[in-house]
């Protein structure tokens, strides 16, 4: 397709068989988790789409080039590079000519995996609105690229560290489809519910594949969020959460965290005050969005 775009030879397969084919970010592997536990959750995540009968394409960017379906070996190397890249939209022109490293965000994997054809993404927790961003303008990339580009986010919502309702209002004012899934209350992230009505939900795969079918054909443009609860035996309750994510914040401000270091020192922080419980929660709640978007993928291919 370009220079800069390479697919794996089992993505490529199955997508001009008209299989299904779900998208995963690389931060996850870079930013979010130590090695080898990086590692295991890449593997872990593929496995689990496959388990759903879809194709897993973890996306990434290893010395300038974009690749769709990271292997195995491309994996392992990634979750011990050094200096990688936290790439979304706006870097990824300068790490592909500058033949650099980088993991792609919720934004830049969607761009990517547009470009290749893939019509559903997993990932843990969409990007949002900053608490405090009515001062200091700190909103993600990925809200904008909802809706912008046309894929299918399957997520638990959006990062507890965020405002959630000032979040929500972004969506709706870039109108962009924000959909529960077996739910009418936005999930947050390590808890089932945040307070947060929704006016859409699915009941299932089904619904949720024929609701992007629709969107398809009535030509509407950009993407899509599926909001999937975290299973509830893995969720912690939402006033615990607020609690460690005060003291999480607090810390960020005295230790003077700005833009792109903001997300993963607040995680680092939140596992730390848990005791990993957070981290547990944030395993449990990818590898369930991965197996949901894998059936929506396999509805969508087969409606």
């Amino acid at each position: 397709m370009n220079e800069f775009l390479e697919i794996s030879a089992e993505v490529k397969s199955a997508l001009d068989a008209g299989k299904a084919v779900v998208a995963l970010e690389s931060t996850i592997i870079t930013h979010g988790l130590p090695w080898p536990q990086n590692k295991e959750i890449a593997l872990d995540l593929e496995a689990a789409i496959r388990e759903e009968g879809a194709v897993p394409a973890t996306v990434g960017i290893i010395e300038g080039k974009m690749i769709v379906g990271l292997s195995e070996a491309q994996v392992t190397d990634m979750a011990q590079m050094k200096d990688v890249v936290k790439a979304s939209r706006r870097d990824l022109a300068t790490v592909c000519a500058l033949k650099q490293n980088g993991s792609t965000t919720v934004a830049a994997t969607m761009i990517i995996a547009a470009m290749a054809g893939i019509r559903l993404f997993a990932t843990g927790g969409i990007g949002g609105v900053h608490r405090g961003a009515e001062s200091d303008f700190d909103i993600s990339a990925d809200l904008t690229e909802f809706a912008k580009t046309p894929i299918c986010v399957v997520c638990a919502g959006a990062k507890s560290i965020l405002d959630l309702p000032k979040t929500l209002e972004f969506l709706e004012t870039q109108g962009v489809p924000l959909v529960g899934f077996n739910t009418k209350n936005f999930p947050a992230f390590h808890s089932r519910e945040s307070g947060l009505s929704l006016d859409a939900s699915v009941a299932n795969a089904e619904e949720a594949a024929a609701m992007l079918k629709a969107r398809d054909h009535l030509a509407l443009g950009g993407g899509e969020v599926i909001a999937n609860p975290i299973p509830e035996v893995d969720a912690i309750a939402k006033d615990v959460v607020d609690q460690w994510v005060s003291k999480a914040l607090a810390m960020a401000a005295e230790q003077g965290v700005t833009g792109k270091a903001v997300t993963p020192f607040l995680l680092a922080q939140l596992a730390d005050i848990s005791d990993g419980e957070s981290i547990k929660a944030n395993l449990a709640l990818i590898l369930n969005n991965a197996r949901v978007a894998a059936r929506i993928a396999i509805a969508y291919c087969d409606a």
